[in-house]
């Protein structure tokens, strides 16, 4: 039973090595450290009630001699103080720090840097994830790369479904609705690869609509990769391009297209808005 317990405890820690819980990025650190900060919170609480059931259990069963037996007891004001009082602080001090954080961590916030920012646009299509990148002229199927330590300024929708797009290393899952646009900022402060996925059930091809995330050591790989994509002999420079590769798909590998249909983007926020009316 021990071997079982441990085993078990080391797999889910294991399970914890690449998710919320190792933070790559300025975003995700101050995520974990809410959230360890809110469970310590709770276990203030939940330890004490497991230690107060153990004592009761052991001080009060029926071969104890030494406890004393009051039929007639009723009150206690030090138990109603400390059963209603510790709990109550305990939720006031969860509500500011969940208000404060909300605030602080909010996806819309620009991060200050002395880095420009990169532009993405995200697209979650069925059931794959297209990234376009707006300055470079240039889009992607399922891989994301930007430089460490470079703030990134997403604007996502969706081309039908509503999905999620999450980045675990990174934090900040926010979703992606057809014809509207969602925004959300992240930085990565290591360089490595790392797993994005979609955390919303969007169909049959939910499970694999996974991507990859590079992050590059520096600016100079960064552009070095981009024309990498340039080099490529897919073209998505007409509305005929986009639609094939919205066709839903399962396990879609990656793709790269260069000279992208200008305000690609907005044209798909747009003709869901279209359709919706």
């Amino acid at each position: 039973m021990l071997n079982f317990f441990l085993t078990s405890f080391i797999f889910t820690l294991y399970g914890c090595s690449n998710g919320v819980l190792n933070p790559k990025g300025y975003i995700a650190v101050e995520q974990r450290s809410l959230i360890l900060t809110a469970f310590l919170s709770m276990l203030c609480i939940i330890i004490p009630v497991f230690f107060m059931t153990l004592f009761f259990l052991i001080k009060f069963r029926e071969n104890n001699s030494n406890a004393n037996y009051k039929p007639n007891w009723s009150n206690s004001h030090m138990i109603e103080l400390l059963v209603w009082g510790f709990p109550i602080l305990i939720i006031c001090f969860l509500s500011i720090l969940s208000w404060k954080s909300s605030h602080d961590l909010d996806p819309k916030k620009l991060i200050i840097s002395n880095v420009r920012p990169i532009k993405i646009y995200v697209v979650s299509l069925d059931w794959k994830w297209l990234f376009i990148y707006p300055n470079e002229n240039v889009a992607t199927i399922n891989e994301l790369v930007f430089p460490v330590n470079t703030p990134i300024i997403f604007e996502l929708t969706s081309n039908s479904v509503m999905n999620s797009f999450f980045i675990p290393s990174l934090g900040s899952q926010i979703y992606t609705m057809a014809g509207m646009k969602t925004k959300l900022n992240l930085i990565a402060n290591e360089s490595g690869i790392y797993k994005g996925i979609s955390s919303n059930y969007s169909g049959v091809g939910f499970s694999n609509m996974k991507f990859r995330v590079i992050i590059t050591k520096n600016y100079f790989f960064f552009k070095k990769w981009i024309q990498k994509v340039k080099n490529s002999s897919d073209r998505l420079d007409f509305l005929l391009g986009f639609r094939k590769i919205a066709y839903p798909s399962e396990n879609e590998t990656i793709k790269y297209y260069k000279n992208v249909e200008k305000n690609l983007f907005n044209i798909i926020v747009k003709k869901s808005q279209d359709i919706k009316k």
